[in-house]
Formats: C-alpha cells, structure tokens, sequence
C-alpha cells in the first residue's frame, strides 16, 4: 500500500456510497485523495488505488488522464490554473496567463525553479462572469483576477511557502 491509513480510510468513506457492484464510481475521488496527500498521481499510485478499489489499472489511468486535475507528474507545492477558454479569453484570461509567465519566469507546464510554484492552463471553470479565473491547487478559486490581485495572490503562496 502507498498511501497513508487516513487516505485509505476516506476512500473506504467514498466505496461506501456506491453498491457493490459500482465500487468504480469512486475512482475519481480516490485520485483526488491519493493526489492531495502524494502531491500528484504517479503510476504505482494509479495501480495501487485500481488494486483497492477492484478495477483494471488502465481503467484509472484512462480516467486520471482525461480529466486535467490529476497530475501525472510532480508539480510544485502550488499550482496555478488560468483558464483560457473562449469566455475568460476574451476577458483577459490570456493576458493574465501572459502576466502571470513574465511575474514567476517561467512557461505552462513549468514548476519556478525553488519548485514552489506550477502553472497550468485550464479550460472551463465554470465562472465565465467573474473572469479572469484562476485555481489554485485546484480547490480555490480566485475570481477578478487583476494585476494587483494576482500580485498579492503570490505574495500569499510564498508566505505559505515559507511557512
């Protein structure tokens, strides 16, 4: 077993909603759980948790990469997802992806060199009318993300880093 006996203990919490039979509707949340304690979802994870769960191991790989909030690869301790799509786009999605490359010195898909900081572009966050948005570790959702507010919004991640 990889995880930790809390982790195993939550996805016993998600097994438990669905019968028998269905123990793959869990699959997501397991990721989601093995994700948040590991940082992101390596392929011993991916066949540790298909194990668990009673599945084939590329039935969870076909789901961990589909979906873009599973990490297949380490990322830093804070990760950054811009969205892009058509409706933040013409809100200044792109521009705030543009700023947000030139403040952390680095491209999408690239971790800052102290490894603090991975930015993603994303697609629909669901919040077109609050753009541009962004996430955060894919749990906090910054809305209205002005120069300023990013600013203070990466002033705060390397407080926490430092912490």
């Amino acid at each position: 077993m990889l995880l930790s006996e809390q982790a195993y203990k939550l996805i016993d919490i998600e097994l438990a909603k669905y019968p028998e039979d269905q123990r793959q509707s869990a699959v997501m949340s397991a990721l989601r759980i093995a994700q948040t304690e590991k940082g992101w979802v390596s392929p011993e994870v991916i066949d540790d948790i298909a194990k668990y769960i009673g599945m084939p191991a590329i039935a969870v790989q076909e789901v961990a990469t589909f979906y873009n909030m599973y990490d297949l690869k380490p990322v830093g301790r804070f990760k950054v997802t811009v969205c892009t799509n058509l409706p933040c786009a013409l809100r200044e999605g792109e521009k705030t992806l543009d700023y947000l490359k030139e403040k952390l010195g680095i491209d999408v898909n690239e971790t800052t060199p102290d490894g603090l900081i991975t930015l993603k572009e994303g697609e629909c966050m669901g919040a077109c009318g609050d753009a541009p948005v962004l996430l955060v570790n894919n749990h906090h959702m910054c809305v209205r993300m002005s120069r300023e507010r990013i600013d203070e919004m990466l002033e705060d991640i390397r407080k926490e880093g430092q912490a």
